[in-house]
């Protein structure tokens, strides 16, 4: 017997839990499973030829919204090459219509919905012949005269009984690992479908204890937890954060989907003391508007939220990724704005700017004709409109989305958006007004390099701007580009800074320098150190953000120090380094000579 359990990622740095949990968790059968991964960028026929290479006598797969247009296409092309290989499909998106799934798509043989490691246990056995399939929970099932069965739901799984997933560090070397210490979720939110499983069940904190050891032992970059509300059970997430914090190695990254108004006293002053980089928060807000928080089932105060979050923010330990869903009920494009507005003003490390997926199973489903919701009738079920909001505004919302991902989240144009941000009557004006100009030049549908995305930043501001103020901007924007990236091209509309050259060599070799400003890099020599570091001149006016070295001092030499990175945000130290300046007369020689 051969069973090949089949995921199909969003991402090839994705990993699947539920196949994994699943080999891990049928007993004796184990070495008859084999797990086979993709990613959704991958051609159809290069996982179908992949899947009928191996022979297998069952083909299972894992599916998702993103994925389950790829799995129609295999499988049905696995059927018509392999008839007698069994077709099973598991996962979210078939576990709410089985019966009609089964109906419709004859090429599969059956269906596992629900939680799956009790339920593909037995499958196994029914396949090699100990136990007769109608005997299974949670499953439906094609008889050989093609009548669908669907059998009773099976209970869910004691999450202490378990076993540990992952034995083979070595495969998730470039890989993101997810892990599970719950199950269920306490709140109803009417967009998700953990409100459906109310119950909320967590793994024993002992076991937990010795995994989470594993990861830190195998200097896994970064583990994401599932759970869907980490900080659910006060008792539970505090013994984690302490473990992870007592054995830290300075390695591993733990990221966690929290509430932050549940947040404590307690539970904020011990984040505050954990290292920079340590841990990561994923922090759904989804809407700042009353009603529709109240709507959507969601008891969430948006003026504690933001209090709790901008606490965090001023531990600078912390990354934090904040969400928001276009689409929600009673949020016209107006009041969207507000929200848009309101949570970017936190200035979370990650802005995530979603759109409301009407899932089968979800109360938002039941209430879509209330709503007067339009969505895509197939995966991933995207809104396109509501009694609220036309998909002429959803347009604008798509273009600023964009926008938010290319600058904002790239982290990249850190300085230079805070001061731009000033000449517009909002955050999102400035995001919309910028998405209108890539609209204009033809700029949409080019995957620009990210030099390119400097030129154009530049070029919008030329347009909008004076003189003046476009020249404060280049100093900014020259700032942005050293403070992540030791570039080795200087951009063309980056200020000449030959004058200057001369300085910075005898910089590097004055050796108090070396004590003064270059710990460690004591190894390396004064030409290593010069190309591994940056040194710009830089004249920035007092209206710049304060957070931009040597604002409103008039001109300033900038040491970009790249070994010592700020580990939350990757950007490099900064020095204002004593230098002497150059005279005029000196300056307008050398300004002769370097224009011919």
């Amino acid at each position: 017997m051969k069973v090949l359990l089949t995921a199909i990622n969003a991402k090839y740095i994705h990993s699947n839990l539920a196949v994994y949990s699943l080999k891990a968790n049928c007993g004796s059968y184990e070495p008859q499973v084999k797990l086979m991964e993709y990613s959704i960028n991958q051609y159809p026929e290069e996982i179908f030829q992949s899947l009928y290479r191996e022979k297998a006598d069952v083909v299972c797969f894992s599916c998702y919204i993103w994925n389950i247009g790829i799995v129609n296409q295999v499988a049905g092309w696995l059927r018509q090459v392999a008839p007698d290989t069994r077709i099973w499909l598991g996962g979210p998106e078939v576990s709410f219509d089985v019966a009609e799934r089964l109906e419709t798509w004859h090429f599969v043989d059956g269906v596992m919905y629900g939680e799956g490691e009790d339920t593909f246990r037995e499958l196994m056995a029914c396949w090699n012949g100990k136990i007769d399939i109608e005997s299974v929970l949670g499953i439906g099932h094609r008889h050989e005269n093609g009548r669908v069965h669907v059998h009773p739901a099976r209970d869910f799984v004691n999450m202490s009984g378990l076993n540990f997933v992952y034995t083979q560090p070595e495969d998730f070397k470039n890989k993101i690992i997810y892990y599970e210490t719950s199950r269920g979720c306490p709140f109803q939110c009417s967009y998700c479908l953990s409100s459906v499983e109310k119950k909320v069940r967590f793994r024993d904190l002992e076991l937990v204890k010795r995994e989470l050891q594993q990861f830190i032992d195998w200097e896994i970059p970064q583990v994401k937890f599932v759970d869907r509300t980490f900080n659910c059970r006060r008792e539970h997430s505090m013994e984690i954060l302490k473990f992870i914090k007592a054995r830290d190695k300075g390695k591993t990254n733990f990221h966690f989907e929290i509430t932050a108004d549940l947040l404590t006293e307690e539970e904020l002053d011990f984040m505050s003391s954990l290292r920079p980089g340590l841990i990561q928060l994923e922090i759904g807000v989804q809407s700042t508007n009353p009603a529709t928080i109240k709507e959507i089932r969601r008891n969430v105060s948006f003026e504690k939220l933001q209090e709790i979050v901008k606490r965090i923010h001023a531990g600078k330990n912390i990354h934090q990724h904040l969400d928001l869903i276009a689409g929600l009920p009673f949020e016209d494009l107006e009041r969207f704005k507000q929200s848009f507005n309101d949570v970017y003003a936190l200035k979370p490390e990650q802005f995530q700017l979603g759109f409301l997926k009407v899932l089968k199973g979800s109360y938002m489903r039941e209430k879509a004709e209330d709503y007067g919701l339009i969505y895509q009738p197939e995966p991933p079920y995207e809104v396109l409109a509501t009694r609220w909001l036309s998909y002429d505004d959803l347009l604008v919302l798509k273009s600023v989305e964009e926008m938010v991902e290319v600058y904002y989240n790239s982290r990249q144009f850190e300085n230079s958006l805070d001061w731009l941000e000033n000449y517009f009557p909002s955050a999102f004006a400035m995001y919309e007004t910028l998405a209108r100009y890539y609209e204009a030049k033809g700029l949409n549908g080019i995957s620009h390099s990210r030099m390119a995305r400097y030129e154009i930043l530049l070029d919008f501001v030329r347009e909008n701007m004076k003189e003046e103020e476009t020249n404060i901007f280049v100093q900014i924007l020259t700032y942005d580009l050293y403070l992540r990236e030791n570039v080795k091209s200087r951009p063309v509309w980056a200020s000449n800074q030959d004058l200057y050259k001369g300085l910075y060599v005898n910089f590097f070799k004055n050796e108090e320098n070396r004590s003064r400003y270059f710990s460690g890099y004591e190894g390396y020599t004064t030409k290593q150190i010069q190309r591994m570091t940056h040194i710009e001149r830089l004249d920035l006016p007092a209206q710049a953000d304060a957070a931009v070295a040597g604002a409103g001092k008039g001109p300033v030499f900038i040491w970009f120090d790249y070994l010592n990175r700020d580990p939350l945000t990757y950007k490099s130290r900064t020095v204002e380094v004593e230098m002497d300046e150059i005279d005029e007369e000196t300056k307008d020689r050398k300004g002769s000579e370097f224009t011919g």
